[in-house]
């Protein structure tokens, strides 16, 4: 039996479609994400980005997203590994860093209910467009632990 794609390929070398299928739809990295100035820490919210759909945990616009919004990054081979504010058990920055993928990940399980069995997933989220700017520090819900430092 093969191996799958994602233990045989780099980041670069995949197609299209084996990166897209790399996303396990969690939502996590379409939510707000606050940082404190001074320290670098960062603050987890309930607040979605405008065009993240909650129900679906998809962008209701994803192919003109970085048009549509400013702080949308598009993840891509050259900046998985960097993007330290990304989700711990994203498999992009996973798989970045040399990681297995999550055993709940719909790669391995063929199921994408296993995000939310896990507690991965945003099940629940207020949209931007109805939060005033002066208000979203009432939207935290956690602090992020610093990102670890890679061992020399």
């Amino acid at each position: 039996m093969d191996a799958p794609f994602w233990e045989t390929k780099s980041l670069r070398t995949m197609t299209e479609a084996e990166w897209e299928s790399l996303c396990d739809g969690c939502g996590r990295c379409c939510m707000v994400l606050l940082e404190e100035t001074d320290s670098g820490r960062l603050y987890e919210t309930n607040v979605a980005c405008k065009l993240f759909d909650v129900a679906r945990r998809r962008c209701t616009n994803y192919a003109a997203r970085q048009k549509l919004v400013k702080d949308c990054v598009k993840l891509s081979p050259g900046n998985a590994a960097s993007l330290t504010w990304m989700p711990e058990t994203c498999a992009y920055r996973r798989l970045a860093r040399g990681e297995d993928l999550p055993d709940w990940h719909p790669l391995l399980t063929g199921a994408r209910r296993t995000v939310e069995d896990a507690g991965v997933a945003v099940m629940k989220a207020v949209s931007e467009r109805t939060v005033e700017p002066d208000d979203i520090w009432d939207h935290v819900t956690a602090v992020r632990p610093r990102p670890r430092k890679k061992k020399r």
